[in-house]
């Protein structure tokens, strides 16, 4: 495949062998979020955003696995580094019993393992102080240990979080999430979990908000934290945790007034602040978290999807001393996931894909605003973390369908927004075929 040239190049979507692939995946795989019967050809030609399927169609993906594959497939600035290696077994170990060798003291040695990684995430988050890392399997881990860390470093017992939030599907996350009521519904959840509205309009102002956050001269966060009108007592907050920008729950950009209140009152109740980069993180938004683009001093970071692993990320004064306070045997242990996180932290540096992602996200919304697409309500983003917002639901699952039937790979989130996460390494001529393939979409959908 030349990805210089590749088109998308369908028969039908799913073809015969995918139906009958995905069936066969059913029979003994619980019921999920599977979104389509889309079955990847791992020995098909596949580069950059564009892949193969079992029916030999050609697709372009611009889901990035729900940002999990954020240089895309088979990207050399990644494969070509790790054919370098000779690999052995077991590529899993009980990595916070055991130690891996790889790097020596201040350089790589061979394949980077999870010293290295650990290494250059405390160089990206340098800017906040950050000096110590936790690593584990998920998202959702990263976001477990954040808040374990936060009750042990406080002795506090609230936790706070935002409508719209997600945080992950482990009951503790679960706790924290304020998207779609079926995540939670009958589980058990972590008690003394307060929320917030989060803002859903980037351009807003306090005399402007229409999420609720700011009502009746104040922010309603202010409200509830106040010493002697609240209801939390902000001396006995455990943590804040948020998404710098909310990704499952619809692709929300925060107003400036928004952030500098939260920020504000961060500051003013000396409030640990956990900023859950697992979507936003790694690039996403042109910057290395999410939270770069606003005046946030997150004192703990969460981050997975891209970075190949789960990572907590803090200050060493957060982590508990104690030993065994914190211990996974599979945490800081999957060898080739280090590797690869470490890599793509390499190849974003060494060619400049946050400059990318800016300017090939501003391509991008500048065309499909000039566009200006009938049945579109909001074109948002920051970088390549792109929503485009629809009238209904019923019409973003139609545009979604008529995406695929054209080989273009898209995802839903919140009630009726599209994401789009290309590769951090998206070309202009991908974005304009995007666009063009989003557009005719849009036009079969209405």
């Amino acid at each position: 495949m030349n990805r210089e040239t590749a088109t998308p190049d369908v028969g039908s979507m799913p073809g015969e062998k995918a139906r009958e692939w995905a069936e066969r995946h059913r029979e003994h795989a619980a019921t999920s979020t599977y979104v389509y019967d889309f079955v990847w050809d791992l020995a098909g030609d596949a580069e950059g955003p564009f892949c193969t399927d079992v029916d030999g169609n050609v697709l372009m993906d611009f889901t990035s696995h729900v940002g999990a594959a954020p240089l895309g497939y088979n990207n050399p600035l990644v494969m070509d580094r790790l054919r370098e290696f000779d690999l052995v077994d077991p590529l899993k170990i009980a990595g916070q019993d055991f130690y891996v060798s790889g790097e020596n003291v201040g350089e790589d040695v061979g394949m980077p393992g999870p010293a290295g990684l650990m290494r250059r995430l405390t160089e990206i988050t340098g800017h906040y102080g950050m000096d110590t890392v936790f690593l584990s399997n998920s998202g959702a881990e990263a976001v477990e240990n954040a808040i374990k860390i936060s009750y042990d470093h406080t002795g506090g017992k609230y936790g706070i979080t935002f409508e719209g939030a997600f945080h992950g599907r482990t009951l503790g996350a679960l706790s924290l999430n304020r998207s779609k009521e079926v995540y939670r519904r009958e589980f058990p959840e972590i008690p003394s979990i307060h929320d917030a509205p989060f803002c859903r309009d980037e351009g807003c102002t306090p005399a402007t908000c229409g999420c609720g956050f700011f009502a009746g001269g104040t922010s309603q966060l202010r409200k509830m934290l106040h010493p002697e009108t609240g209801y939390v007592n902000a001396d006995e907050v455990a943590y804040l945790i948020m998404e710098p920008v909310q990704g499952e729950g619809g692709y929300y950009f925060p107003s400036d007034a928004f952030v500098e209140e939260v920020a504000a009152l961060v500051e003013e109740h000396d409030l640990t602040l956990v900023a859950d980069e697992i979507q936003s993180g790694m690039g996403r938004t042109g910057e290395w978290w999410g939270a770069d683009n606003y005046p946030l001093e997150p004192d703990v970071i969460t981050s997975a999807k891209a970075l190949r692993v789960g990572a907590t990320v803090g200050r060493e004064a957060v982590f508990p001393d104690e030993s065994g306070r914190l211990s996974s045997t599979w945490g800081a242990g999957d060898i080739i996931a280090s590797a690869q996180g470490a890599l793509t932290i390499d190849a974003i540096r060494e060619n400049d894909l946050l400059s990318n992602a800016t300017a090939r996200g501003e391509q991008c919304l500048e065309l499909l605003r000039d566009a200006a697409p009938e049945g579109v309500v909001d074109v948002r983003g920051k970088g390549l973390m792109l929503g485009v917002e629809f009238e209904t639901r019923n019409l973003r699952d139609d545009v979604q369908e008529a995406a695929l039937a054209r080989g273009f790979l898209t995802l839903g989130c919140g009630h009726k927004t599209l994401r789009l996460l290309p590769p951090l390494d998206v070309t202009e001529r991908e974005i304009d075929l995007a666009v063009d393939l989003l557009l005719a979409s849009i036009e079969d959908a209405a």
